[in-house]
C-alpha cells in the first residue's frame, strides 16, 4: 500500500512540476529570416517548405521570405512545380518573391507564377537589403 501511495505521489509531483515548467518557459523571440533558393532540386524545395512550417510552428510571429532566382524559380512556376499545394500552405507564414532578372533570363511571365507569388527587381539585391535591415540569411541547399 505504501508503494502505491508513494508512486501516486511521485506521478502527481512529476506532472505538477512539468506543468509549472511549461507555464514559465518563455516563448522564443520572433525574428526575421530570408531564405535564398537558387536550386531546382526537389530536396532543396522541400527543405525550405519544411523549414517554414517548423519555424512557424515554434515561433509563429517570425517573419520569413523566400527569394528565388537562377533555377530556384521552378518551385513557383505553373507547369514546373510539383509542390503548388505546399507552397500555398507555406504562404500563410512566409512571402515568396521571384527575381525579375531571372524571370527575364528564363522567359517566365508573371502570369506563369503561382497565385500570390511576388516579384522583386533583383533577387540578390533583395537579400542584401534584408541582411542590411537585420534579417538572418539562410542559403537553401543540401
Amino acid at each position: 500500500m505504501n508503494r502505491i501511495l508513494s508512486f501516486v505521489c511521485l506521478v502527481l509531483l512529476t506532472v505538477g512540476s512539468a506543468a509549472a515548467w511549461m507555464q514559465t518557459t518563455p516563448q522564443p523571440k520572433p525574428y526575421k529570416v530570408v531564405f535564398d533558393l537558387t536550386s531546382p532540386d526537389p530536396m532543396d524545395q522541400r527543405a525550405v517548405l519544411r523549414w517554414i512550417k517548423e519555424v512557424s510552428t515554434v515561433n509563429p510571429k517570425t517573419e520569413m521570405e523566400v527569394v528565388m532566382y537562377a533555377r530556384g524559380l521552378d518551385l513557383v512556376v505553373n507547369g514546373k512545380t510539383t509542390m503548388a499545394a505546399e507552397v500555398a500552405e507555406a504562404m500563410k507564414n512566409a512571402k515568396f518573391n521571384v527575381c525579375a532578372i531571372a524571370m527575364k533570363n528564363q522567359q517566365v511571365e508573371k502570369s506563369q507564377l503561382l497565385p500570390n507569388v511576388g516579384t522583386v527587381p533583383d533577387g540578390i539585391g533583395e537579400i542584401v537589403g534584408k541582411q542590411n535591415a537585420g534579417w538572418g540569411y539562410i542559403k537553401v541547399g543540401h
